[in-house]
């Protein structure tokens, strides 16, 4: 079998808004694809095209991730059983990958249980973006393409000409990320160190490094409730900060996460579209991963490299 093999593209209902992005960028059109729902909440899935033979893209973003999963799974069983020759998972956000380790006794690593799920019911690649940890990509056996986001922030970031320039870490393990963007835009690195109460809620945070006079941009994975952030945020413009940016890829957005965000001290919030923005907020920024996607299926397709898509 060659890259001649037809290309299907097709995206899970919540995911349509970027799909259509996608296959924009790309030049063709999204394939024909039915969720049928029933009255006690049960769905299922139906492709409206043949497959068979086929290179098939499931673009499916998996927040709010518990029906969002089950309909890409569903998906992928569906591709399979009508004879498709490959299944790529294009993923923009994975759920639970905030799971992806035993943090303290008798509790489930749900990023493994989610990468055995879709092994198990047939895909053969996945693809998807800033994962909150690199090692998840060790749980899966199948190829990973695991893209970043930097490609988008970091231009965007020159672009604010910000003179005093310096990239914050949200928290100790963000570190890694935050100083990738300090050594590649040649800025000095802060670090935001916090203690949990509990999940999504922040107990002491404080900054280490100078940012007087400073305009911070933090960078992180994701913004869930907000509440470390916008901490941050108000701690740094306390000791002497010009401006306090955000960056991050994936707007969760849940809770009070608008909310804070409005009422905060960060200038701006810099986020992409894996994730669609229920509320519109004048300090959230929206930038489309759509190219980067539609490059990397492109290449993935004609079995290219897709390394030079790199930049941080």
């Amino acid at each position: 079998m060659t890259a001649e093999s037809p290309i299907k593209i097709f995206a899970a209902e919540n995911s349509t808004y970027l799909a259509e992005d996608i296959t924009r960028a790309y030049g063709t059109k999204l394939g024909k694809y039915t969720l049928q729902k029933f009255s006690d909440g049960e769905f299922q899935p139906s492709f409206e095209e043949s497959v068979r033979g086929a290179h098939v893209f499931i673009i499916a973003s998996t927040f709010q991730p518990n029906d969002n999963l089950i309909e890409l799974l569903m998906m992928i069983d569906a591709a399979k059983r009508a004879s498709a020759y490959k299944i790529i998972a294009v993923m923009p956000y994975f759920g639970f990958a905030r799971q992806d380790r035993k943090d303290k006794p008798r509790v489930s690593i749900g990023a493994k249980v989610v990468a055995d799920m879709l092994y198990a019911t047939g895909v053969s690649r996945i693809m998807t973006m800033d994962l909150h940890a690199d090692q998840i990509q060790g749980f899966f056996n199948v190829p990973v393409d695991h893209l970043y986001a930097s490609s988008l922030f970091v231009p965007y970031i020159k672009s604010l000409n910000l003179e005093n320039l310096v990239i914050g870490a949200p928290d100790m393990g963000g570190t890694k990320r935050a100083n990738a963007y300090a050594r590649f835009l040649e800025t000095p690195l802060v670090i935001s160190h916090k203690s949990r109460e509990k999940a999504n809620v922040v107990g002491k945070l404080t900054v280490i490094g100078p940012i007087a006079g400073k305009d911070v941009v933090i960078v992180d994975d994701m913004i869930d409730t907000a509440g470390t952030i916008t901490k941050a945020a108000e701690i740094m413009m306390e000791r002497g900060a010009n401006s306090v940016r955000v960056v991050a890829t994936h707007p969760v957005l849940s809770g009070p996460a608008i909310e804070r965000i409005k009422n905060s001290a960060i200038k701006e919030v810099i986020v992409s579209n894996t994730i669609p923005i229920a509320k519109p907020c004048d300090k959230i920024t929206v930038l489309s991963v759509s190219n980067i996607f539609a490059d990397t299926i492109k290449k993935v397709y004609h079995r290219e490299s897709i390394s030079g898509n790199f930049i941080v």
